[in-house]
């Protein structure tokens, strides 16, 4: 039986996290002379807070929850979240949101995927676009972080809801009692944006750019204050910025934390990272062979310099762009699709299936190839000095089919809604891996606002899978179909 009285309290905390952005984009609003979007803001504001605040009013506090009640809670939050962050785009209206763009904005936001529908950025009033980059900030936090704060300290449950926002393949390297994950993880996240934030004011953003792109950039989401994202301040300084900060968000925060309290390099020596590391080395020398041979770029550095940037960009899922990638070769995009289906580490707030199971997977395959050629040798899968017993590689094997069948399933369905093949196969990717932009129309200048209103819900359920690792709504959903079977 579900805990409904714990269940509408911490889904009312997660409305409440969406509205005290709100209020601070009322603010902005306000010091930038009550811009055009401010009564949105404000009628926003109060509907998301009351209906937030209701449970904290009216229903009973309810200390104990369940696994059943706590992927309720991941599943409500984030839906709610969706419509109720879709709000002051629909009621400020423009031309550019209808109800549909309203509802893929808010869950490109939320998700940190960071695709968009706009075509013409800067026509948003300030307030909405700092509430565009909150949707960001909150989603990479996590509404389930938001949650687990206030969870009471039954251990056994705060870890496997933890879980859905931290690999069990990486939570051990955070060296601490598993109600404590949540604070560790919020205190690297609230650090890197707020260094992030001080660093973009230094290489020339004003405040109002910094922000915004600190949110995104920490949260590996990718909504930008400009049409030509990171390319409009034409910044060496500002994209040598942004791509640390890219991965640095991308790598577990438990490594980071670890270094800076311990003021140690050690952390980094970790088999995980190391893979991830390589991998990005690799496709950016391979990216940067194929744009200059094929003559899109002319000269080595910079071919080096913008693989480098849009490498990390993919990998990272945080999508920013200093070049246009809708004339790039077929070859080259299809080599940063790759790291758009791994992207980063666990622990991190990047999407994809992440570096650690690829690594796993990997690793499995070469053992089962040695147990082949050697059937008497007895071979394990080592991650560093772990080694993963098969209960634990399975899992992780198993989500990569989830994974990759659920990615086919959306691309056929892409095709049946009409859309092209290779705006179906990218499209798909990108939103899955919470990627954002994908290739031609799609690329790095563009966006999604072409695709019909039916795609626009495909891709934006993708995301939705993409960002909760798709089991806790599988969870939700066999919850619902046994209450009915029940019934």
């Amino acid at each position: 039986m579900l805990n409904f009285k714990a269940i509408s309290r911490n889904v009312g905390l997660a409305l409440l996290a969406s509205a005290f952005f709100m209020f601070l984009s009322i603010i902005v609003s306000v010091m930038y002379g009550n811009d055009s979007a401010l009564t949105a803001m404000v009628i926003s504001f109060l509907i998301t807070a009351s209906v937030g605040a209701f449970p904290f009013i009216f229903v009973r506090k309810a200390t104990s929850i369940t696994l059943r009640d706590g992927y309720v809670i991941v599943v409500l939050s984030w839906l709610l979240s969706f419509i109720f962050g879709a709000l002051p785009f629909v009621l400020w209206g423009g031309d550019q949101f209808t109800v549909i763009n309203a509802w893929f904005e808010s869950v490109s936001g939320f998700t940190t995927t960071g695709a968009t529908i706009l075509d013409d950025i800067e026509a948003l009033p300030p307030s909405l676009l700092f509430w565009r980059s909150s949707t960001h900030f909150i989603g990479g936090l996590g509404v389930v972080v938001f949650l687990l704060l206030i969870i009471p300290n039954s251990s056994p449950i705060r870890m496997r809801l933890t879980n859905m926002e931290l690999s069990s393949l990486s939570k051990d390297t955070y060296h601490s009692r598993a109600n404590k994950t949540v604070f560790i993880f919020s205190e690297v996240y609230l650090g890197l944006a707020l260094v992030a934030f001080v660093a973009y004011l230094l290489a020339g953003m004003t405040p109002f750019d910094a922000i915004n792109h600190a949110f995104s950039v920490c949260a590996t989401g990718g909504f930008s204050t400009k049409a030509l994202s990171i390319a409009s301040f034409n910044s060496r300084w500002i994209e040598g910025i942004s791509m640390l900060f890219m991965f640095l968000a991308s790598i577990h925060f438990g490594l980071i934390y670890s270094a800076f309290v311990n003021r140690s390099l050690k952390p980094f020596n970790n088999p995980i990272l190391k893979f991830y590391a390589l991998s990005l080395l690799f496709f950016t020398v391979l990216l940067a062979i194929s744009l200059k041979t094929r003559g899109v770029i002319q000269a080595w550095n910079t071919a080096l310099w913008d693989s480098a940037f849009q490498t990390l960009a993919v990998a990272s899922t945080t999508g920013f762009a200093t070049v246009d990638n809708a004339e790039w070769p077929m070859v080259s995009s299809l080599l940063l699709f790759f790291m758009a289906v791994m992207c980063g580490c666990a622990g991190s707030t990047t999407g994809g299936v992440k570096a650690d199971r690829v690594l796993v997977f990997v690793k499995t395959i070469v053992r089962q190839i040695r147990m082949t050629l050697h059937p008497s040798n007895v071979m394990g899968v080592r991650l560093g000095n772990h080694s993963l017993k098969e209960d634990e590689i399975a899992p992780h094997i198993l989500y990569l089919v989830l994974f990759s069948f659920l990615l086919a399933v959306s691309v056929l369905l892409a095709l049946m809604l009409g859309i092209s093949p290779h705006n179906a196969f990218a499209g798909s990717i990108s939103s899955m891996s919470n990627v954002g932009p994908a290739i031609r129309e799609l690329g790095t200048m563009g966006s999604y606002n072409t695709l019909p209103a039916s795609a626009k819900f495909l891709f934006s359920i993708d995301m939705f899978l993409g960002r909760i690792e798709i089991y806790p709504a599988l969870a939700v959903a066999a919850m619902l179909f046994n209450r009915k079977k029940d019934i």
